[in-house]
């Protein structure tokens, strides 16, 4: 059976049961920094925690996943993968182990027609009612159901949801290892579905603390581990899925699998992570060194270099990618139509790595050289590596580890943060999660808010809850700081980059100054701001009053960010996409997926298109549908967004049409003029604009026309030859430049000839000691140039007296200099009566200091010095 075909079973399997299937919008992230070991708890916790109602009793998925955690063995097994997908049935408080049971049993036994003879059942040591149902219930053999303890009880490393749950094994036979069932051995049996019976509540892994408000199923079967019981292979790398990405990766090195366990690991290693390369970057994320984006980096350069190990000098991500999505195109159709944007994303950050891998594995090689057993490679070389060669942490690890020695982890992280400091010096704030936490304490038991911002500027509504400072109180005085949550408001929460809504918000006591909306659990508006006058108190009836001017410039930048996306899209190309953005009430700012600055032609032809369909003045509508109607008429969604199954679209005119939540004009025409006023960079492979539209758009542009004016009425010329009468002045000026360097340049050779009048003679070498009053550094120094160039062989030094400062030149001829005299040496002293100091070139050295009362001194030390050196050379 193929993995379309098990897909399709499994689906069909329990929507048949009234499961909602609920589509993998985007990829389920499982890394060690989330403490997550199971992919279906990520979207449906707060329903089990009883934080938010489900929209439906029983769902089934089939989900993306992503899971670095095993990363260190991926390819070493025939199991392991950091990208797989996960078939998974869910009930929230609806049917519990007597239906989730029969039913996996049935599914596979009927539905994918194993040999019931050949699976094995663990069940949790205390869980008897299982056990039971599979016994008696089912029907299986008392023998082949096993208790066991921590490997039957699932839990998140962090506290929530848990419970004991019960797996189904697949006995591949006696060629594998020991019979007896999973309880012996592992590899023989493959686990091939995990029913988790979710009831139970922890505070740390494995304490419970007490029971979840209803009893819940989650379930998780990969994919690909039960491809290969159904295609009766051996290794997931041989299933139909994974096979041809192993293929393109033997005939990209010239390498053939199964030849010899090195390679196979490499050419296992490319496979796997080609794939999650190409998923990960499917739902728009970018290489960086934060976050999903430092995960996507690193699986990219852990590839390449295994592809380097194999001699590979051609890239080898790009047929990775290609591979994957000519595999995965049926089920993910998305894939194809984003295959030029995967493939040049991977293609430009192979070739930097590659310019630097080399290197990079040289200088570790050398390293590595230089340790005896035992020792550990210094953190100031892993940090290098990391930093300057491209190299993760993680990656050099495997290296180091795959040649005996480990990394010292203390002193690289004590770098890397000294590193991170720099880049928090302006951040502040807390751990977002635990204000979460501390926010569904404080506001247990309080419904939703309802919005009604879309459709009016005012409403009334009832304070349900007022929190200052960390805590609900009954009654805020005047100047009190406060947050208030209501049963209905018209204030805008921000999401979606725009801005919360301020305004006031009145009752019969008194009147509180919204400064800010925000979310502070989905679905709950907290009011932000302070007691204006009077008081307000827990429960009392208000008017709500928003800022309507702020919201209507706020709209306009809102509708001018998806006009500006759509040009950009059209303009730069369609691998295009948000970001992030912010909507102000003062400018817009739009981020978006772009791999080079935009030409100032670009920039002026995306303009171009925006203000084209501004004037155009097509209608702006909202709609709200389902999910997968938007889709099917080509809605835009967000990498990160998340979305119901019924979701509200917002188009402009005929083209432009995006998932958003947010408020905007009616007609596009309302936008006014969109001035971009600036393009650069923000991150690797993310650039930003700013605009400003409406009134700022046109202050904007009458400020330069003001500005225009004025530069043409000091030039004396119309503004439209503001240009020419530049050009003009800026070429007369650099003429009189040249004038004045020609004239001062005749004034100090005149200068100097007058100086020379004065020199002194010794032992047939000559002594110049001068003053000269006002002259700057930059003059002086020209003085002495002039000087030099028609003493000969000799000593000068020239002195002279700004601002009550002392300056000091001196200058020595070559022949003195081969002799040991130094120009430095001999201001030396005469410096130090200026209460300064000077440079030690023999040749030329400048000297000076505050006190240039003492000038006279100074001059008269300096020319004692010079007449000692002449006499002595």
């Amino acid at each position: 059976m193929d993995t379309n075909e098990i897909r399709r079973v499994f689906l069909d399997f329990f929507t048949e049961r009234d499961h909602t299937l609920v589509p993998s919008a985007s990829l389920i992230p499982i890394d060690p920094t989330l403490l997550l070991t199971n992919a279906g708890m990520v979207p449906f916790k707060p329903y089990m925690l009883g934080e938010e109602t489900p929209p439906y009793p029983r769902a089934v998925t089939v989900q993306k996943v992503a899971r670095t955690i095993d990363i260190d063995i991926v390819g070493t097994t025939a199991r392991h993968v950091t990208f797989f997908e996960m078939l998974g049935n869910f009930s929230f408080g609806d049917y519990f182990k007597e239906k989730a049971i029969p039913w996996a049993y049935e599914l596979i036994t009927e539905g994918f027609g194993l040999d019931p003879d050949r699976l094995w059942y663990t069940v949790h040591h205390t869980d008897d009612e299982a056990a039971e149902i599979w016994i008696d219930g089912v029907g299986v053999p008392a023998d082949r159901v096993q208790r066991l303890d921590k490997d039957n009880f699932w839990q998140m490393g962090v506290p929530g949801p848990c419970g004991p749950s019960s797996e189904i094994f697949f006995d591949k036979g006696p060629a594998y290892g020991e019979a007896g069932g999973p309880a012996v051995d592992d590899e023989r049996h493959v686990e091939i579905w995990n029913l988790v019976f979710m009831q139970n509540v922890q505070d740390r892994p494995y304490h419970v603390v007490g029971d979840l408000p209803s009893k819940n199923i989650d379930t998780g079967a990969g994919l690909e581990r039960i491809a290969t019981v159904l295609q009766n292979v051996d290794s997931i790398f041989e299933t139909d899925v994974i096979r041809p990405v192993v293929g393109t990766a033997e005939r990209a090195t010239g390498m053939r699998y199964g030849d010899a366990e090195r390679t196979d690991i490499s050419l296992r290693i490319m496979a796997d992570h080609g794939r999650a390369v190409t998923f990960l970057i499917g739902d728009k994320v970018v290489p960086s060194n934060e976050g999903r984006g430092y995960v996507l980096r690193r699986l990219i350069r852990r590839s390449v270099r295994h592809a380097f190990l194999l001699g590979t000098e051609d890239l080898i991500m790009p047929k990775l990618v290609d591979s994957t999505i000519d595999v995965m195109a049926e089920p993910y159709p998305a894939l194809v139509e984003q295959r030029d944007a995967i493939v040049d994303m991977v293609t430009r950050e192979e070739e930097q790595f590659r310019r630097t891998l080399r290197s990079g594995h040289q200088l570790l090689d050398v390293e590595l050289g230089r340790l005896e057993p035992g020792a550990m490679l210094s953190g100031e070389t892993a940090f290098k590596l990391h930093d300057t060669f491209g190299f993760p942490k993680e990656l050099t690890e495997e290296i180091v580890t795959e040649r005996g020695f480990q990394v010292d982890l203390t002193e690289f992280n004590t770098m890397m943060e000294a590193q991170r400091q720099r880049a928090r010096a302006a951040y502040k704030g807390g751990d977002a999660a635990a204000k979460a936490d501390a926010y569904r304490t404080l506001l247990s038991g309080i419904d939703q808010t309802e919005f009604v911002g879309y459709e009016r500027t005012d409403a009334s509504g009832r304070i349900l809850s007022i929190i200052s400072e960390g805590e609900t109180i009954e009654k805020a005085e005047e100047g009190r700081e406060v947050e208030i949550f209501l049963d209905r408001t018209p204030f805008y929460a921000e999401s979606g980059g725009q801005v919360g809504d301020s305004g006031l918000i009145t009752t019969q006591t008194g009147t509180v100054r919204v400064k800010d909306t925000q979310y502070a659990v989905p679905g709950l508006h907290g009011h932000r701001g302070v007691v204006a006058s009077g008081t307000v108190q827990l429960g009392q009836d208000t008017t709500l009053t928003i800022d309507r001017q702020r919201r209507e410039r706020i709209k306009k930048n809102h509708t001018g960010t998806h006009i500006l996306h759509w040009a950009l899209r059209e303009i730069v190309g369609e691998h295009v996409h948000q970001a992030g953005s912010l909507v102000s009430p003062d400018r817009l700012r739009f981020d978006f997926s772009h791999y080079h600055g935009l030409a100032p032609e670009e920039l002026r032809e995306v303009e171009l298109a925006v203000n084209s369909r501004v004037i155009e003045n097509a209608s702006v509508t909202t709609l709200e549908m389902s999910k997968d109607k938007a889709e099917q008429m080509g809605a835009l969604a967000f990498f990160g967004d998340k979305y119901g199954d019924e979701v509200r679209v917002v188009k402009a005119g005929d083209y432009s049409t995006e998932f958003c939540g947010g408020t905007h004009v009616p007609t596009t025409g309302q936008i006014g003029p969109l001035i971009l006023v600036s393009e650069g960079s923000v991150a690797a492979n993310t650039r930003r604009i700013e605009a400003l539209t409406g009134t700022a758009g046109y202050e904007y542009l009458s400020g330069m026309r003001r500005d225009l004016e004025n530069t043409a009425s000091a030039l004396g010329t119309q503004p439209a030859r503001v240009v020419d009468a530049a050009k003009t002045l800026a070429a007369r000026l650099k003429s009189q430049e040249e004038r004045i360097e020609q004239f001062e340049e005749q004034t100090r050779s005149a200068e100097a000839k007058e100086l020379l009048t004065g020199v002194e003679e010794h032992n047939g070498r000559k002594v110049l000691v001068a003053r000269r009053e006002g002259l700057t550094g930059d003059g002086l120094r020209a003085l002495a140039f002039q000087v030099r160039d028609r003493l000969g062989s000799g000593i000068g030094v020239l002195g002279s007296t700004t601002d009550g400062k002392g300056a000091l030149i001196a200058f020595v001829s070559d022949d003195l200099v081969a002799s040991g005299v130094s120009a430095g040496e001999l201001i030396s002293e005469p410096a130090k009566l200026l209460g300064g100091g000077g440079s030690r070139d023999p040749r030329l050295s400048q000297a000076g200091g505050p006190r240039g009362d003492r000038l006279d001194e100074a001059l008269e030390a300096a020319r004692d010095a010079a007449r000692a050196a002449v006499l002595q050379a």
